[in-house]
């Protein structure tokens, strides 16, 4: 593709120039030519170019809103010097800490798949340049041009396509945060209060082995550790132990025997019941196939299954009926709804089928959103707290309305990835909690790696998927203790104002600051500053090995209590923070600071 670049001054209005001598050639082997582009006239902020009909405008320093129209694909590009920077990011799963090159393979958003929103960053986790897209339905492209060592994005959609691009240099999460806060204007989004508590999976613990008494053993167990939801996962819905997806579909508590009593007794001991549902798939041994069968957007042969085609009502209508009834019937307190991005997969396969007569919606994405409403509708019609769970990497913007929890996706035993996956989603996820992927660990785990898994996840809801059966003292210890933590501080580590640091290299130091309240969590040996004057309370959670905590920036005195991992206080006295340099806290331990 042929670039031109034409110098054409500021000032507000439509682009309607005319394309100079001087070009640079891209190589795109991967994105649709976008049409002609011209320079688009604006006030400050990068140079704009775009397709069809555009406008520009200044919503905030350094923030400018732009619109492209037109009859097809609209494109709008900008670059920026890739000077001081150190990292792109996105919402995607292993998608943060390198730099893309201008001809890589775009990114395709849409309603079950990515979110449209990306940061470069650079030294000191300013953003370079961050953009969002109002629309869903996005293909995104950016990138290193290697003949001029500048960043360049683009962002393109079918008819009509309004970014935002930040410019302003502020903390890169603070450019997110106000980005997801735009998306949710005029969206509706309800979030139980129950959708942030700890919670139990039997996945990595159970697999397919469920059955009510294994089920309300663990249930007990957690809700003593401070575990307020279960979430029960595959197996339950049948007695086959292979892990395939034959028998999805017809949905029915093979299992589970006396489904509503069971449901009962675990709401006895004050805890609350999820269930899982591998929604897309139709198994190819259910009834349910030989019913909606005929209606399948792909064969998936290596799970037994098809992908159901939610552009048919009769679809859509039998799917919801087979989801409701687990809190219509049988009392439970929400869905785990899975693999939703697998309806976006199937329709960009070559061979995904055109919708028949008896369809109303010409595209898939519709039809999903017309599943998910309904399924959203009859759960709260029922049970107005009810909660659904998706996972990464369906987490747009326009699924919020219907999900009250978003996961990250699996990561079996990797407290690092956890760390970026959930942070990512959260800088993404706007008000709608996130939580991490289950938290396994090795028998002879000991409680000090124990309290590093829960520290990596500390600005996520936690989840937890070992046999708390099995566990030793000094592990519950652990568990209970850093579930407290999580409990006890939940409105600053999920409401507060998220900052995390250096995502090139995995986010070594987070912050989240609420009101009167700072938590820090340290993962690598990097110093802690402290020298803001708003705090009362200052948490420092550290898991790295090194165990000197240096404090930097203060002044005045603070009561400083020092736990282990398991919560044992190892130090407790009066600190002055103008002298004080470092101090001891174990690894996977706590430091707490308190002044008046």
């Amino acid at each position: 593709m042929t670039e031109t670049e034409t110098d054409t001054g500021t000032g507000t209005g439509t682009g309607t120039g005319s394309e100079a001598e001087a070009t640079t050639e891209v190589w795109e082997p991967h994105a649709p030519a976008p049409g002609a582009l011209h320079p688009l006239l604006h006030a400050g902020g990068p140079e704009l170019r775009a397709s069809g009909t555009a406008t520009a405008r200044e919503v905030a320093d350094g923030v400018v809103e732009v619109t492209a129209e037109g009859p097809a694909e609209v494109r709008i590009e900008w670059r920026v010097p890739c000077v001081d920077v150190s990292s792109f990011w996105t919402p995607e799963p292993r998608g943060t800490g390198w730099l893309p090159a201008a001809w890589s393979a775009p990114r395709r958003t849409g309603l079950a798949a990515g979110a449209p929103i990306a940061a470069l960053v650079g030294t000191g986790d300013t953003a370079v340049c961050a953009f969002a897209a109002e629309q869903t339905e996005v293909l995104a492209g950016a990138g290193v041009v290697e003949e001029t060592g500048d960043f360049r994005f683009w962002a393109q959609a079918t008819g009509r396509i309004t970014v935002r691009i930040d410019t302003s240099r502020r903390q890169f999460a603070r450019c997110l945060a106000d980005l997801t806060a735009w998306w949710g204007e005029g969206r509706t989004v309800v979030v139980p209060e129950d959708a942030r508590r700890p919670a139990y999976s039997t996945w990595y613990s159970m697999h397919q082995e469920v059955s009510p008494e294994r089920i309300e053993t663990q249930a007990a167990l957690g809700k003593a550790l401070g575990l307020d939801v279960i979430i029960v996962d595959d197996g339950w819905m049948t007695a086959d132990r292979t892990r395939g997806y034959a028998h999805c579909g017809d949905w029915e508590p093979v299992s589970l025997p006396d489904t509503a009593e069971h449901v009962r007794r675990v709401h006895d001991l004050g805890v609350r019941y999820l269930l899982w549902y591998a929604l897309p798939f139709i198994g190819k041994d259910s009834a349910a196939y030989r019913k909606i069968g005929r209606h399948a957007l792909a064969d998936v042969p290596h799970l037994g299954a098809v992908v159901a085609d939610p552009r048919y009502p009769e679809v859509r209508e039998f799917l919801t009926d087979r989801l409701a009834r687990a809190v219509e019937e049988w009392g439970m307190d929400g869905l785990k709804v899975d693999f939703v991005d697998s309806f976006a997969r199937a329709a960009e396969r070559p061979d995904a089928p055109v919708p028949g007569p008896e369809a109303d919606c010409a595209e898939v994405a519709e039809g999903v959103a017309k599943l998910l409403a309904a399924i959203r509708a009859r759960t709260t019609a029922v049970h107005p707290e009810a909660m659904i769970e998706h996972r990464q990497p369906y987490v747009s913007p326009a699924l919020w309305p219907y999900v009250t929890m978003i996961r990250a996706t699996d990561c079996p035993l990797s407290p690092q990835e956890n760390r970026q996956r959930t942070l990512d989603v959260r800088l993404a996820a706007g008000p709608v909690p996130v939580h991490a992927d289950m938290l396994m660990w090795h028998p002879a785990e000991p409680p000090e790696q124990i309290a590093c898994h829960l520290v990596n996840v500390l600005f996520a809801v936690p989840q937890i998927s070992v046999d708390l059966a099995a566990q030793g003292p000094g592990q519950r210890e652990a568990i209970a203790f850093w579930l407290g933590v999580f409990r006890e501080h939940l409105d600053t580590l999920q409401r507060g104002e998220l900052l995390p640091s250096r995502p090139d290299l995995g986010y070594p130091l987070v912050t989240a600051r609420g009101e009167g309240a700072v938590v820090v969590a340290r993962y690598a040996a990097l110093p802690v500053d402290v020298s803001a004057d708003d705090w009362h309370t200052l948490l420092v959670a550290n898991a790295d090995a090194d165990p000197d905590v240096r404090l930097i920036g203060g002044s005045g005195r603070a009561t400083a209590t020092v736990q282990d991992a398991r919560g044992r206080i190892v130090r407790q006295d009066e600190i002055d923070l103008d002298w004080t340099d470092t101090l001891a806290v174990p690894r996977g331990g706590l430091l707490s600071l308190r002044r008046p």
